[in-house]
């Protein structure tokens, strides 16, 4: 356990550097949801007039939501990485290496969770500035940053096992905007259940998504229910956990192909 530890870590700071060597799309992953919630915060903001909405301030509402949608965007698309190792020949050249199996996936994952959790900070100082009043503080806070991680973990694995299986960008984008995009929309992120339709209610307390905006939006609150907060970071982590699991297998699969 120590050596795969010690491992991800390596391939954690590889994956890291090889970001750091290109600040455009660095800028860009850290202004794609800065603009999301500018816009949206504008464009939405009248929104919260509706009766039965539930909330007083669009911004106060918003600002977990693009923290969250980063999360799931970031992770989804984390395997576009793996279809490039895989081909360079960089993936079978670890496959011949004393690399443990684990890290070749969990480094890609833990540096898509530590960009997250970044957007996140600078989202939630934004959503400050833009007027935002998070009555729990820091440990709300704390508890978004967790379920950032954890959302970003659990879709980063998933899209993993999608590149070792597919191993084509096509079929990858294709496969991501099939998932991505329908999970934003039948959750709460923009507009709240109680205005949903039943259908989207009752889809959306199976939403991995929703739970992530359930506790972090609740932590943040002036009153949160630590006991709906504690079962959706529950129901998160074992979500991350059966991921990781799909990811180890179709990591298996893959090492048996080659």
């Amino acid at each position: 356990m120590t050596v795969a530890l010690a491992h991800s870590w390596y391939m954690t700071v590889r994956w890291l550097r090889a970001l750091w060597r290109q600040p455009i799309w660095i800028a860009v992953e850290l202004a794609q949801p800065v603009i999301w919630l500018v816009l949206f915060g504008q464009l939405f903001k009248s929104i919260v007039d509706l009766p039965g909405f539930g909330a007083t301030s669009y911004v106060d509402y918003l600002t977990p939501a693009v923290v969250i949608m980063g999360a799931l965007f970031g992770g989804a698309w984390n395997g576009m990485g793996m279809i490039d190792d895989y081909k360079r020949g960089v993936l079978d050249r670890f496959l011949v290496s004393p690399a443990s199996r684990f890290a070749l996936v969990a480094g890609a994952i833990a540096q898509a969770a530590v960009i997250a959790m970044v957007q996140a900070v600078i989202l939630v100082v934004l959503g400050l500035v833009l007027g935002a009043e998070l009555p729990g503080g820091v440990p709300g806070v704390l508890v978004l940053l967790v379920c950032t991680a954890l959302l970003t973990a659990a879709f980063g694995a998933l899209s993993n096992a999608l590149a070792l299986v597919t191993r084509q960008e096509e079929t990858m984008i294709a496969g991501v905007q099939f998932v991505s995009l329908p999970l934003v929309f039948l959750s709460s992120g923009f507009m709240s259940f109680s205005l949903a339709p039943e259908w989207i209610r009752d889809v959306g307390a199976f939403n991995p998504v929703q739970w992530a905006l359930l506790a972090g939006r609740g932590a943040l609150g002036a009153d949160p229910d630590w006991g709906v907060i504690l079962s959706r970071m529950g129901l998160l982590l074992a979500f991350t956990a059966v991921c990781a699991w799909i990811a180890t297998r179709a990591f298996r699969a893959y090492g048996r192909s080659v």
